[in-house]
């Protein structure tokens, strides 16, 4: 990726946007003080990207994604839809620290939902296959899916696997509904890019990234596919369908 940011940053751009944590990490050392505006980043202040969230400072500015309580909001949907459910298994990347975050939240949280959790550290197919085939053997089980590059290019293999060993999943993007995932439930993608449009806009007319106050989500997204409901076998309670934003039927 640095090849690739250095020719980027070698035609000085007036501003540059970033997606994800790792682009900004690969970028920040090379860009000087060409300003930043990054979207879909985790716990920016824990990653040590801003300062603070009111008053970022220096060159960098943006729109975060899922906050660290996430992963306990996760597990309590994923329950909610599956109210049978006594077993969760987590799959994440180990090495990152937003993970680690996300899943403390929702160790935390499953107590209180009668779930025994579980963490599955991946690095890609053959471990998510060997993780998700040695959990299908657990009764009301199923699998949340931690947001990352590992867990999106390798979407379509956990939701196969999801289908063929019947265990429902909640995944953190809307796309993994029309791949077939039982769930989703994520920030709004639409509104954040278009929130970031709008920084890039002003940043443009002058003013400082580090002035611009970073921005948390404020909407989400819930997906519900019946058609694989009824595949696993699984039965959503009406309510849950209810509130979701988008239903495959």
């Amino acid at each position: 990726m640095k090849p690739v940011v250095a020719e980027l940053l070698a035609s000085s751009p007036d501003v540059v946007v970033a997606f994800t944590n790792l682009a900004v990490a690969v970028l920040r050392p090379l860009a000087g003080n060409i300003p930043i505006v990054f979207v879909g980043v985790g716990d920016p202040v824990g990653d040590g990207i801003v300062s603070g969230l009111a008053h970022p400072g220096g060159t960098i500015t943006g729109f975060a994604s899922h906050a660290p309580s996430m992963g306990g909001k996760w597990l309590e949907m994923l329950k909610e839809g599956c109210p049978s459910l006594a077993r969760v298994m987590a799959i994440l990347h180990p090495e990152t620290r937003t993970h680690r975050a996300l899943w403390q939240s929702l160790a935390a949280a499953a107590p209180q939902f009668g779930i025994e959790a579980t963490a599955a550290g991946v690095h890609g197919a053959a471990e998510i296959e060997s993780a998700i085939v040695s959990y299908a053997t657990m009764e009301n089980a199923g699998i949340v899916v931690f947001p990352h590059a590992v867990t999106l290019v390798n979407r379509e293999l956990i939701v196969a696997l999801s289908l063929r060993y019947r265990l429902p999943a909640m995944f953190p993007a809307f796309g993994a509904i029309t791949a077939g995932a039982l769930f989703s439930y994520s920030l709004d993608w639409e509104e954040s890019f278009r929130r970031t449009a709008e920084y890039v806009d002003r940043v443009l007319r002058g003013e400082r990234p580090g002035d611009l106050p970073v921005q948390e989500p404020t909407k989400f997204w819930l997906a519900v596919n019946l058609e694989t409901a009824r595949t696993i076998g699984v039965t959503v309670p009406a309510s849950f369908v209810a509130r979701a934003d988008e239903v495959i039927e």
